[in-house]
C-alpha cells in the first residue's frame, strides 16, 4: 500500500484564524493514484489545531468567541511569565493560544472513497490558527490503493 507525505503551507493573520483546507487536501489526493484509503491531516504546531465542522462564516465567528471565553487572553497564566523561563527574544505571550489548541485536536483521519474525501454534506476540514500571524505547515499523509 503506497504512503504519500505532503505539506500544506499556510500564512495566517493576527489573532484567531479559521481556514477551510478541504480543497487543498482534495487537490493532494487527486494528484495521487490513490482511490480508496485514508488521509491523515496533522497540525504541526502547539498553537494551531484542526476540526471537522461546517464552514459557515457566522458559525466560525461563534467558535472564535467561544474559544476566547474558554481561555481569555487577559487572564493570568504561568506560561506567560517569560522572565522565569529561558525563551527566545521574540517569544510571544500566548498561554491562552496553547489552552485553546488543547480544547481542539491536532489531527483528523478521513476516509478516501473513489478518489474523494468521504466527508458529509456540510463537513469541511478546518485549520485553526490561535496565535497569528505566522507561517504554518500542516502534514498530510495519504495512504491506500
Amino acid at each position: 500500500m503506497p504512503i504519500i507525505n505532503k505539506l500544506i503551507e499556510i500564512e495566517t493573520n493576527q489573532g484567531i484564524n479559521i481556514r477551510n483546507i478541504t480543497p487543498q487536501i482534495q487537490d493532494l489526493i487527486t494528484s495521487t493514484s490513490i482511490k480508496n484509503g485514508q488521509v491523515l491531516v496533522f497540525s504541526r504546531h502547539t498553537t494551531t489545531a484542526l476540526a471537522i465542522n461546517e464552514n459557515e462564516i457566522r458559525l466560525l465567528e461563534d467558535v472564535k468567541v467561544f474559544l476566547q471565553k474558554l481561555a481569555p487572553e487577559s487572564d493570568k497564566y504561568l506560561h506567560n511569565d517569560l522572565h522565569l523561563r529561558d525563551v527566545p527574544e521574540d517569544e510571544p505571550i500566548n498561554a491562552h493560544s496553547h489552552l485553546m489548541a488543547m480544547m481542539l485536536s491536532t489531527s483528523e483521519v478521513i476516509p478516501i472513497v473513489d478518489g474523494k474525501l468521504a466527508l458529509g454534506t456540510w463537513q469541511s476540514v478546518l485549520f485553526f490558527e490561535l496565535d497569528g500571524p505566522r507561517k504554518r505547515t500542516v502534514f498530510i499523509q495519504i495512504s491506500g490503493e
